[in-house]
C-alpha cells in the first residue's frame, strides 16, 4: 500500500492521561530503556547503554537548542493571548532572525486569536524592557522591542517560556529551561525538544566513549508540528511541516566512514529524518540537478525516479560541497517517513514513546514493523513513562548489523 492511502487510524492505541510524564527524573540517565531486537524485548535502565551497543557504534545526535518561544500577553481586558514563535516569517534561516534588532516578524501559533482585535498592539515590560506584539497577517506577528540594540534571542531569554508541549499539563518552570534541553545542545531554533536525547548524561556520554562508540552531530530544528495528531483519516490529506537542517561535512564523512563498518544508531526520530533527508538530497545530486541547499519533500521517498546505493548519495553530497568550498549543508526537509519506507543507514533507533496517530509513530512503525505495537503494550504493561519527558527505547532494525 502507498503511504498516502495509509489509515491514521491503523496507528493508535490507549494512552492512559497517568501515564503522561508530567516532570523528568532528577537523574536523566535513570530513565528506563526498553530494547526490543528481533522481536525480544527487554527492560533496562538508560545508564546501561554503553552496554547494549557494540563498540565501533556510530550515534548520530541532533544538537539543536529549544528557545524560549512562547509569550504570553494580557490584552486591557485581561484575556490572555499566547504566541508560539514557529519560524521566521521571511522563511529564512532561524539564527538570522534570532540575531535582528528592534524588529522581527514571525509566524506565530495565535491562542485565543479570536479575542486579538486587528490593529491592537500587545505590550509587556520586563528587566528595564519593552516588548510590542501586532499582527500583520492571520499567523504573523511583528515584535518590536527597547532597547533596540537587544537581538530577538536576548528578547526570548527576557520575556519567553519554555514551550512545553500542551499535553504536560502545568506552567513551565526555571528546570525546564535545562531540563527540556539535551546536555549537547548547541545552536538555538528549535521549538520542542529532541526527546530522545533528553536521557543522555555527560556520565553516558563518556562512558559510550570509553566503549569504543562514536558520534555525529547533526542539527534539525524541531517545529512543533512534529508532536501534533494527525487530524486527516488518511495520509494523503496531511501536510508534513518544515523543518530547518544544517549538517557539517565532517558529520557526513563519519556517517560515510561507518556505512558498512559498523552499526549506525540515530538518536531521536529528528536525526532519523535527516539521515534519510540526506540520502535524497545526494540522490538529487547523483541525477545531476543543481542545487545548492537541501530541499527534501513530504512524498520524495515514493515518487522519485530512480535509486543510487547509499554510499553513493553520500559521496554525492560530499563531492558537492567540496566543489562550491562549503564546509556544511543547509536547507529543510518535509520528509514523511511511514510504513512501507525503506531505510538506508540507522540499524537502530533511541527514541521515546510517542503520541497515538502521530507521524513519530508512522516513523517507528515503518522502522520496526507490526512489532511497535508489541514493544508499546509491552511498555504500557510494565509501568513505562510516555511522550517528552517520558522513558526511552532502542529499535534494532531487523536486518542490522
Amino acid at each position: 500500500m502507498h503511504p498516502r492511502e495509509l489509515s491514521i487510524a491503523d496507528f493508535s492505541y490507549d494512552l492512559p492521561e497517568d501515564r503522561i510524564a508530567q516532570r523528568p527524573l532528577d537523574d536523566r540517565s535513570a530513565s528506563r530503556l526498553l530494547v526490543m531486537r528481533e522481536g525480544q524485548i527487554s527492560d533496562g535502565v538508560f545508564a546501561d547503554l554503553p552496554e547494549q551497543l557494540p563498540s565501533g557504534s556510530l550515534l548520530v545526535l541532533n544538537d539543536t537548542r529549544v528557545v524560549n518561544a512562547r509569550i504570553v500577553f494580557h490584552r486591557a481586558t485581561g484575556a490572555r493571548i499566547e504566541l508560539l514563535c514557529l519560524s521566521p516569517a521571511h522563511g529564512g534561516p532561524v539564527e538570522r532572525s534570532f540575531a535582528e534588532r528592534g524588529q522581527s516578524d514571525w509566524n506565530c501559533f495565535i491562542g485565543n486569536a479570536k479575542r486579538w482585535k486587528e490593529s491592537e498592539q500587545l505590550v509587556l515590560h520586563a528587566h528595564g524592557s519593552m516588548l510590542r506584539a501586532e499582527r500583520i497577517g492571520t499567523e504573523v506577528v511583528r515584535f518590536t522591542w527597547e532597547p533596540a540594540a537587544l537581538s530577538f534571542a536576548d528578547v526570548l531569554k527576557r520575556f519567553g517560556h519554555v514551550p512545553l508541549p500542551p499535553y504536560m499539563k502545568r506552567p513551565d518552570e526555571p528546570a525546564d529551561e535545562e531540563r527540556y534541553n539535551t546536555v549537547f545542545a548547541r545552536h538555538e531554533g528549535s521549538v520542542a525538544a529532541p526527546t530522545a536525547s533528553l536521557h543522555f548524561s555527560d556520565e553516558v556520554l563518556r562512558a559510550l566513549h570509553d566503549k569504543g562508540a562514536s558520534t555525529a552531530e547533526l542539527t534539525l530544528h524541531v517545529g512543533a508540528g512534529t508532536f501534533l495528531p494527525v487530524k486527516s483519516e488518511r495520509m494523503h490529506d496531511h501536510r508534513m511541516h518544515e523543518e530547518q537542517v544544517r549538517i557539517s561535512r565532517s558529520a557526513i564523512e563519519a556517517v560515510r566512514e561507518r556505512l558498512g563498518n559498523g552499526p549506525i544508531v540515530a538518536v531521536g526520530t529528528t536525526a532519523m529524518r535527516t539521515l534519510e533527508s540526506l540520502y535524497w538530497h545526494g540522490l538529487q545530486l547523483f541525477q545531476g540537478e543543481n542545487l545548492t541547499a537541501m530541499d527534501v519533500g513530504q512524498w520524495e521517498p515514493y515518487e522519485a525516479g530512480g535509486t543510487v546505493a547509499p554510499a553513493e548519495a553520500l559521496d554525492a553530497v560530499l563531492r558537492d560541497l567540496r566543489s562550491r568550498g562549503e564546509d556544511r549543508l543547509t536547507g529543510s526537509t518535509r520528509l514523511l517517513i511511514a510504513p512501507g519506507y525503506r531505510f538506508r543507514y540507522a540499524d537502530a533507533l533511541i527514541t521515546n514513546f510517542h503520541q497515538p496517530q502521530s507521524t513519530l509513530l508512522l516513523l517507528v512503525a515503518a522502522f520496526v514493523g507490526q512489532e511497535w505495537r508489541a514493544a508499546y503494550e509491552h511498555a504500557l504493561s510494565h509501568g513505562y513513562r510516555f511522550l517528552s519527558y517520558g522513558d526511552g527505547s532502542l529499535l534494532w532494525r531487523k536486518d542490522a548489523r
